[in-house]
C-alpha cells in the first residue's frame, strides 16, 4: 500500500509512518493549518516578548525601581501581561512571565522577579 504526501500528494518513499515527502512539504502543511490564528498570536507574543526584554534590562538584580517615562520610552506596552498577582497586603503586581512590576507613587514602578 503506497502513501501520498499530505501537502503535495506525491508518493512517499521511506518509513511506513511518514506523512510528508520532504521537510519543505511538512513545514508548508503545518504553516497552512496554523495560519488562521498565527498573525494575532504572533503580534501578542511579540508584544509580550518586548515587554519582557524591557523588564529584564531594567531589572538585572531581580528587584529595583524605574519610572513610567523610562518604560514608555523603551516601548513598554502596559496593555500586555501574562498575569496579575494581588498579595495578602493588597499590593497588585502585573507580570510578564517571571518579571513583574507594581505602581508606586509619583510615576515610579517597583520591578521584581518571581522565583520559581
Amino acid at each position: 500500500m503506497s502513501k501520498n504526501c499530505l501537502e503535495c500528494n506525491e508518493k512517499i518513499v521511506g518509513r511506513e509512518d511518514k506523512k510528508f515527502c520532504s521537510d519543505g512539504c511538512r513545514n508548508a502543511y503545518n504553516n497552512k493549518i496554523n495560519k488562521d490564528s498565527t498573525n494575532y498570536m504572533r503580534n501578542v507574543n511579540n508584544k509580550l516578548r518586548k515587554n519582557y526584554r524591557i523588564l529584564v534590562e531594567l531589572n538585572p538584580e531581580g528587584k529595583g525601581k524605574t519610572t513610567k517615562t523610562k518604560l514608555l520610552s523603551k516601548g513598554f506596552d502596559f496593555e500586555y501581561m501574562t498575569n496579575v498577582l494581588t498579595t495578602n497586603t493588597g499590593n497588585t503586581y502585573h507580570f510578564i512571565y517571571d518579571q513583574g512590576y507594581r505602581f508606586l507613587d509619583n510615576d515610579f514602578y517597583m520591578l521584581v522577579k518571581k522565583e520559581y
